[in-house]
């Protein structure tokens, strides 16, 4: 104990210095907001860096596990395709054409993902200097991950679904009845569906997808299925669970969205 008050009292002016030097610099943060997006874009590029050395070694030991999601995305979409091809190769032709002007999507991987908490996010290898932003979407071949809400050069942080600040527009897949997809904080399997009208006609089972009513998802991106629903004490909406299609404590390999015309619909909208 003395050994340390005698270091202290050795170094008391270069102990003084750093206290009132990160005093200094964490009001500094908190009271600008250019220095605040700077600090978290570098805290990003930093963090970034070290989990992406501890995904390349995990990504290696687990690339039987992701050459068998690989393999089963290959096949639905050999399937997809040969179906639609056989029914209609018109519609094919059409639908290639839309998304192609529409939407870009970017393969990522993720490096970092937390959802044990109540706003977990994720981290991915792709950054601005890949032409990544805020407000892109992010998804599997599943279905929805999430939002990007900050970019550094070679990384991006995505706010998870699991996050009870994330607020995305949704709808049942059979009919045009769409409310807003939240998240309670309860369980990582299941998300809520809100403000769906209770003349819905909702049943457990039923598909939820994206509902194409934001600039940021196509509609039609898969998000899992009810497992039950009540009407809300008003009585005028539905409260829906829903069971994830994506399993997001296991996520490897992601999809970036990018709306080609997201300034078009922005300038439009003014």
């Amino acid at each position: 104990m003395q050994q340390i008050i005698n270091f202290i009292i050795r170094n008391k002016n270069f102990l003084l210095f750093l206290l009132l030097f990160i005093i200094s610099f964490i009001l500094t943060v908190q009271s600008h907001s250019f220095h605040r997006s700077k600090f978290i874009s570098s805290a990003n590029f930093l963090s970034g860096g070290i989990y992406n050395s501890v995904h390349n070694i995990s990504q290696y030991l687990d690339l039987k596990t992701e050459n068998k999601i690989l393999i089963e995305e290959n096949y639905k979409l050999r399937n997809l395709l040969f179906n639609q091809t056989e029914n209609n190769l018109d519609s094919v032709i059409v639908d290639s054409s839309f998304y192609s002007k529409e939407f870009k999507f970017t393969p990522a991987s993720l490096i970092k993902n937390s959802f044990s908490s109540t706003n977990n996010s994720l981290l991915v290898d792709k950054g601005e200097k890949d032409g990544v932003k805020e407000d892109f979407g992010v998804i599997t071949s599943k279905g929805l991950i999430g939002i990007i809400d900050n970019t550094s050069n070679s990384y991006s942080r995505v706010v998870s679904i699991l996050s009870t600040k994330s607020k995305i527009n949704a709808q049942l897949k059979k009919t045009n009845h769409f409310g807003t997809l939240l998240w309670n904080g309860d369980s990582h399997e299941i998300v809520q569906l809100m403000d769906v009208p209770k003349i819905a006609p909702v049943q457990i089972g039923d598909t939820v997808i994206t509902g194409g009513r934001s600039t940021i998802f196509p509609k039609g991106i898969y998000i899992g299925t009810i497992t039950s629903f009540q009407v809300d004490n008003a009585e005028d909406f539905y409260e829906i669970n829903i069971k994830l299609f994506n399993d997001m404590t296991n996520i490897g390999h992601v999809y970036i969205v990018e709306n080609l015309k997201i300034k078009e619909l922005i300038n439009l909208e003014k």
